[in-house]
């Protein structure tokens, strides 16, 4: 059984708290006609900080498309490294030992994908297989674990690598005034994660079932508009209640397993915001506490898109993980609408790497 191990996750330096964000909006949006309602939008998230590739006063400024997506490149590649160096060694891998990276980022684009400049300088070997997922937004996080989990189910003495990579903040639009996006700027993070997935071997969620489900006629409630200045992130209001059409879908999977999605020992669930969370306790029929590794990364970091789920599942093993055989499942939600859902057990089995 593929085992997914225990993460390795990065923020960077620069902070904002979440009196700064409100204070910015009042100050650089003093006459907008829904200031109130992005305000309480933004006090409703319960987001303390977040952190920021580069310093606020730098970050409000927009020096074009061409130049954030030089920065994300430059910070792509001085960041992941440490990351992935952290993940392998964690997981008791070596490069090498890599067959196959799934690469996962909705923030910025490059071709060839980061996979391609890792192999080249991090001593992968120079036939692992690349994965890049750019268009699954926050769903993403879940994707990669699915993807990773096919690979070394379909090669069982595979190793696979997940790194999600998401500078919310070069997709700051200063002239775009519409409500959803004013809320994206007091809501979403910066950050970095990276986790490796053994064929054999290793500690954490041993991955039993994985499956995708897509909300019909749904796919422009969490969109980009692709402008000359960038990525224009569109929110619909429906979007807070989609748990309650998705809940089900979790259920079924569960139920597919043998298992009661209600009685499970451990959630990673990706944290789009508080309401997300206490819709999907709700309609599951859990309690608030069975996602508090979600919302400590959404209050310490913010919506950090993809990396969520790798930032909640790293929170679980500081708590010294579960027992031994512990079910849970892992979900991340984004564009589509579309949900990306695993199931599995806790693993302490180990194997030399």
């Amino acid at each position: 059984m593929a085992t997914l191990c225990r993460p390795a996750v990065s923020v960077p330096e620069h902070v904002i708290t979440m009196e700064q964000t409100l204070d910015l909006a009042r100050s650089v949006h003093p006459e907008h006609p829904q200031l109130d309602l992005a305000l309480r939008l933004i006090e409703n998230t319960g987001v303390e900080k977040r952190h920021l590739v580069r310093p606020i006063e730098e970050t409000l400024t927009h020096p074009g498309f061409e130049q954030r997506n030089a920065v994300y490149e430059a910070e792509a590649k001085a960041r992941v490294p440490r990351v992935v160096r952290q993940a392998l060694a964690d997981a008791e891998l070596r490069p090498t030992d890599i067959d196959l990276i799934v690469y996962v980022s909705c923030t910025g684009f490059m071709m060839p994908s980061l996979t391609a400049w890792m192999i080249n300088t991090m001593g992968f070997r120079t036939d692992t297989r690349q994965l890049p997922i750019a268009q699954l937004g926050c769903a993403a996080g879940g994707a990669a674990v699915n993807r990773a989990h096919d690979f070394c189910t379909a090669y069982p003495e595979a190793n696979a690598l997940i790194v999600a990579c998401e500078f919310c903040s070069l997709c700051y639009q200063p002239s775009d005034l519409e409500v959803g996006n004013l809320l994206s700027n007091g809501l979403f993070g910066d950050g970095v994660a990276a986790a490796a997935v053994r064929g054999r071997g290793g500690t954490g969620i041993e991955l039993r079932r994985n499956g995708s489900y897509i909300i019909p006629r749904t796919e422009e409630w969490i969109a980009y508009e692709v402008k000359a200045t960038g990525f224009h992130f569109r929110l619909d209001r429906r979007v807070p209640g989609t748990m309650e059409p998705l809940a089900p879908v979790l259920k079924q999977l569960a139920k597919a397993h043998g298992w009661d999605a209600a009685a499970l020992d451990f959630y990673i669930i990706h944290a789009g915001g508080p309401r997300i969370l206490d819709d999907l306790s709700k309609y599951l029929g859990v309690a608030s506490e069975a996602f508090r590794f979600s919302r400590a990364t959404l209050t310490e970091y913010g919506n950090i898109a993809s990396a969520v789920v790798l930032d909640a599942l790293r929170r679980l093993f500081e708590e010294n993980g579960t027992r031994d055989t512990a079910r849970g499942l892992l979900a991340g939600f984004g564009p589509g609408i579309t949900a990306e859902v695993a199931l599995g057990n806790w693993s302490t089995g180990r194997e030399a790497g």
